[in-house]
């Protein structure tokens, strides 16, 4: 009998395709361990009986010959910061824990008319704000990796959490995530599986939750590089309800995994080896490098001379727009309200009960940026080095045709460690991919090797504007050549 559980999606359409399984068969299955990894808290929403009734329409596009293509019938969960028409969308926050919306965000829409079954939503940081889903109001989502004594006390990663753990776990085979500084890569090598932000431009924004809106992109996360091509070319796609979006044609992205990349100048940034550099992830790095070379990679060495400003120039940025896009929940519209003496009281109420601490922190912060006095001192000159640093990629892709780097600084960390550390701190687990997000071009995640304590490490692959083609085609081949196929094991039930 074939374990459903750990198919990879391509695997899987395979065999639906065959008639060898049933979606229904599949998505059984996948409820099932839903069921025994609830001690993860993957999801904020389940939807089981939507998703036998999506299972149950794929069969039957198959018995009559009409199937969808790659994905029809594969049971997938969504970032609950993507709204789904009639379920409920929180972005894991107390104001819009009640708010069911009565559209469907584009990309979701593309992957349901693709055929896919709906699991469920899946836990965030809330409002994508945070790195380890901690900030959620429904509480923390577990890294399907275990410690030392075999439990669940290291954190997923963020924001994507939520959709990293229940893909690890195999509670779903894959998950929308998404990237504003590091989202989806951080988690996907937190917990082992794959991820992409793609360029920024490539999918709709429309109906995703703002955080920052000229960062915020949305990408697939999967087990393989594989299973992220074929949710993304679907994902993907002009939208002109998107100003963002921009109208260029969706490659072929599996016809790129062409298994060769004899030739191809892989650029290594000498500013990306910081002093105290976590010595696991130097080591992980450097085997990365020498698997490409022996694929016949070029390796050339590269500069980035203003990475070190991406940080600062990120969280000034990000924390701006957030500023500006939360200003919409004050209790009058779709949100919980909490009433007060006067409107201004109604709004301070609902505002202060209904936002976490890290997200009335981010909206301090970016008020303060945008406020008279400080705008050219913080938001403007941000944005001027913004433009150096997208400069730095468009300069190195000129002899490069992609950049190796870590995906995060360490390996998953415990949320009792996380606990004790400052903001700030936290902050500098954004330290790789703050960049890319920063310069608007693509990057994958993909687990290459373990730490000393057995836990994945992930390394990224950034690429040209719209270029994703070469992403995949060397994400492809250092996959096959790692040959990491390492799951944790079965959630305990």
């Amino acid at each position: 009998m074939t374990d459903l559980i750990n198919l990879h999606i391509s695997e899987a359409a395979d065999l639906l395709a065959k008639k060898e399984i049933s979606s229904v068969e599949l998505t059984q299955a996948h409820l099932s361990e839903m069921e025994k990894g609830c001690v993860l808290n993957a999801f904020i929403t389940e939807t089981p009986e939507r998703a036998m009734a999506d299972a149950e329409a794929s069969d039957k596009r198959r018995a009559n010959g009409e199937s969808f293509g790659a994905l029809d019938g594969i049971p997938i969960a969504n970032k609950d910061l993507y709204c789904t028409k009639d379920v409920r969308t929180t972005a894991a926050s107390k104001i819009l824990s009640k708010f069911v919306p009565t559209y469907e965000s584009t990309v979701t829409q593309n992957l349901k008319d693709a055929g896919t079954v709906m699991l469920g939503k899946v836990n965030t940081d809330q409002f994508a704000m945070g790195g380890s889903t901690r900030t959620s109001y429904f509480g923390e989502s577990k890294n399907p990796w275990t410690d030392a004594n075999g439990e669940y006390t290291l954190t997923p990663g963020g924001s994507s959490g939520g959709s990293a753990a229940a893909v690890a776990a195999g509670l779903c085979m894959g998950a929308t995530g998404s990237d504003t500084g590091g989202s989806i890569r951080q988690p996907a090598s937190f917990c082992g599986i794959t991820g992409i932000k793609p360029t920024y431009g490539r999918c709709s924004r429309w109906g995703i939750v703002a955080f920052a809106s000229s960062l915020d992109q949305a990408g697939p996360m999967a087990r393989s590089v594989k299973d992220c091509a074929i949710m993304l070319e679907t994902m993907a796609g002009y939208d002109k309800k998107d100003s963002t979006s921009v109208n260029t044609p969706v490659p072929n992205y599996v016809s790129a995994l062409t298994g060769d990349i004899r030739g191809k100048k892989i650029g290594i940034p000498k500013e990306y080896r910081m002093d105290g550099m976590n010595e696991d992830v130097a080591k992980v790095w450097d085997k990365g490098i020498q698997l490409l070379k022996d694929a016949g990679a070029e390796i050339v060495d590269i500069s980035m001379p203003h990475t070190k400003y991406a940080l600062p120039v990120y969280y000034i940025i990000a924390c701006a727009e957030a500023s500006s896009n939360l200003s919409r929940y004050d209790g009058v519209r779709y949100t919980t309200r909490v009433e007060g003496a006067t409107l201004d009281d109604m709004y301070k109420n609902t505002r202060t009960d209904g936002f976490g601490d890290e997200v009335i922190r981010r909206i301090l912060l970016g008020t303060f940026v945008l406020s008279a006095g400080f705008y050219d001192a913080y938001y403007t000159r941000a944005q001027r080095v913004r433009r150096l640093i997208a400069e730095d990629f468009k300069k190195a892709f000129e002899t490069v045709d992609a950049i190796l780097a870590p995906a995060a600084p360490t390996p998953a960390l415990s949320f009792a460690d996380m606990a004790n550390m400052d903001p700030v701190s936290t902050y500098l687990g954004d330290v790789f991919t703050t960049p890319s997000s920063l310069a608007g071009v693509p990057s994958l995640a993909l687990p290459v090797g373990m730490s000393s304590g057995g836990l994945p490490i992930g390394l990224q692959i950034i690429g040209k504007h719209f270029d994703e083609n070469t992403v995949f085609q060397v994400a492809d081949v250092m996959e096959k050549s790692a040959g990491f196929n390492l799951m944790p094991h079965r959630v305990k039930g």
